[in-house]
């Protein structure tokens, strides 16, 4: 089933891909960046832009019926691996706890040249669901 948050833009082409999905008791959260037709949310902030990207995130992560604590897993894309303490601080402000296993990547470039954060979620629902 393909998952809607009001406050998260859908994809710019509708049927492109699915900003997540739910299968069983399954979630699938796409790469979410903070780009706009204005420039990415944050401006050149590398925590703003990952404190916006985890919100994103989390919306889509409460929309499809979960909680932070059902994330297994994060993939987080850096155009800067220096950006990394920025993202950690971004992230512990949605990730408490017991931490979801996580992958941090370093990429050459994101779909647009001022973005530098994007993060992909996956997770479990719980049984109480």
């Amino acid at each position: 089933m393909r998952v809607f948050a009001e406050s998260v833009p859908e994809p710019p082409r509708p049927g492109m891909f699915s900003n997540a999905v739910v299968r069983g008791d399954r979630f699938w959260v796409s790469g979410m960046h903070v780009g706009s037709p204005e420039g990415p949310v944050g401006g050149d902030d590398p925590y703003l832009q990952a404190r916006e990207a985890f919100r994103r995130v989390a919306a889509l992560v409460e929309a499809c019926g979960a909680t932070s604590a059902d994330v297994t897993v994060l993939r987080v894309y850096l155009t800067d691996v220096e950006d990394k303490a920025s993202v950690g601080r971004a992230r512990s402000e949605y990730f408490t706890g017991e931490m979801p296993c996580s992958t941090l990547v370093g990429v050459s470039a994101l779909v647009e040249p001022r973005l530098r954060v994007e993060v992909e979620a996956e997770g479990v629902l719980t049984v109480s669901r």
